[in-house]
């Protein structure tokens, strides 16, 4: 039984209106033609199937369901538990924790520990952990070769269902043959290839290995990088549900009508512009933490807290980023109010909504999206910088910034625990660098005084 937060059915709502506009952007040949660009672009397409990885990710995260927890006779208890798709797809290393820190493919602990051997003797050596290479009786030699063949066992499958896929496309297109294909399709498939080759390695691998080590409490870090993808997803998407409404109404209106309409939503932004919008946050997060303590009726669970803090955090970033796409509106509709056809248009009567919404909304539609993509990475980037303050997403929530606010400590230790830090950058910077990539192919095909 589907068992949804709030958050969560915002990500579905977004999901549904985007596949709305994609169908409508079929039918309208002046806007097919420079998504045809972007797919024809080899960097377009590269990114863009990054992209949709993670997007697929969060969307098998945001997907939750309620299930009775089962007792050790395999039987089902009448508690439940709520565990996402994404959950219920990475059980291996949801479940396979250690007792404390290890490193990257160890079969070891990282600190040394007194054990009581075979004859009841103490000694101080690194125990063998629980999971990562628990299935080798003789690991210093057998390792290396054990996680070689799982790879290339890794890479063969990958293979096969490539080819799978690349023969079902074949099967479809209308010559069956390989040149027939546009260069899109072409750069997809092989951007398809590298990612099935790196889910099928870390497939093989990660049931025996702790690829990516473990954190204070044994739990795996490869589990918690890719939990915080939906993190990252819901505050770059959700902010700009909230934040373009208001910069295109406030923007136009600006813009078009002049006058005292434009001083006064000058006076607005220029205002909100001039408050740090980290002492808003910092307010408004406090605020909602009093909150939430005193109403604990209305939060039963830790997901119900974590989930409101977080959609909150989007509220409150979608309040104080809109007045720079605002700014960039008013100017761009000042310049389209004064064409010749929306000056016809006023001249033949025809009402200024209607003029806004046929003649200037669609013409500054390539600037909206593309701020929006490049606000999409400043969003990311800009959770991570919060939570390492303590004023972004639940400290239970998976995210990349609980990550890096975590490995503080453990940069500072001796030996160093690295791990956390640099699998938390992986992830973001794989996401980030895919969103700025898109957004310049994108700004490319719709932004015509880009041409040269």
């Amino acid at each position: 039984m589907l068992s949804l937060l709030w958050t969560d059915y915002l990500v579905f709502a977004l999901l549904i209106g985007v596949v709305l506009v994609v169908l409508n952007t079929r039918h309208k040949a002046h806007l097919r033609r420079p998504w045809q660009k972007v797919f024809d672009n080899t960097v377009g397409m590269v990114s863009l199937t990054v992209l949709l990885m993670f997007l697929m990710i969060g969307l098998l995260d945001s997907t939750r369901l309620e299930r009775p927890i089962l007792l050790d006779s395999g039987q089902a208890s009448k508690q439940t538990d709520v565990l996402s798709v994404l959950d219920i797809l990475l059980s291996p290393i949801r479940v396979g924790h250690e007792k404390t820190y290890s490193a990257p493919f160890a079969h070891t602990a990282y600190a040394k520990e007194i054990v009581l051997d075979s004859t009841g003797q103490k000694q101080w050596l690194y125990p063998r952990l629980h999971i990562g290479g628990a299935h080798l009786s003789n690991p210093d030699e057998d390792k290396i070769n054990d996680i070689a063949q799982k790879s290339l066992k890794g890479l063969g499958q990958a293979l096969l269902v490539w080819l799978g896929l690349v023969t079902l496309v074949l099967f479809f297109s209308k010559d069956c043959s390989y040149r027939a294909l546009s260069n899109g399709k072409k750069t997809l498939l092989f951007s398809l290839l590298g990612i099935f080759c790196i889910m099928g390695v870390l497939a093989n691998l990660a049931p025996y290995y702790h690829v990516l080590g473990t954190d204070k409490v044994g739990e795996d870090v490869l589990y918690q990088a890719v939990k915080s993808i939906r993190t990252g997803l819901v505050i770059g998407a959700l902010t700009s549900i909230v934040m373009l409404p208001i910069a295109i109404s406030l923007g136009l209106l600006a813009g078009f009508f002049r006058g005292w309409v434009d001083d006064l939503i000058q006076y607005i932004y220029t205002t909100l512009s001039s408050v740090p919008g980290v002492l808003l946050i910092a307010a408004a997060i406090l605020m909602a933490q009093v909150y939430m303590t005193n109403n604990p009726e209305l939060f039963t669970t830790v997901d119900d807290r974590a989930d409101m803090r977080l959609l909150l955090l989007c509220l409150i970033l979608g309040m104080t980023s809109w007045t720079g796409l605002c700014r960039l509106l008013r100017a761009e509709t000042l310049k389209i109010r004064e064409m010749d056809y929306v000056v016809a248009a006023q001249a033949l009567g025809v009402s200024r909504l209607k003029i806004l919404k046929r003649h200037v909304l669609p013409n500054v539609m390539h600037l909206v999206m593309i701020t929006v993509v490049l606000d999409f990475s400043g969003l990311v980037l800009a959770e991570a910088v919060l939570s390492y303050i303590n004023i972004g997403v639940d400290p239970s929530s998976y995210s990349w910034g609980n990550m890096i606010n975590s490995s503080r400590l453990e940069m500072a230790r001796e030996p160093v625990v690295w791990w956390s830090l640099s699998a938390a950058f992986i992830f973001m910077f794989s996401l980030v660098l895919a969103v700025n990539l898109f957004a310049d192919v994108v700004r490319d095909a719709f932004d015509p005084r880009s041409h040269h």
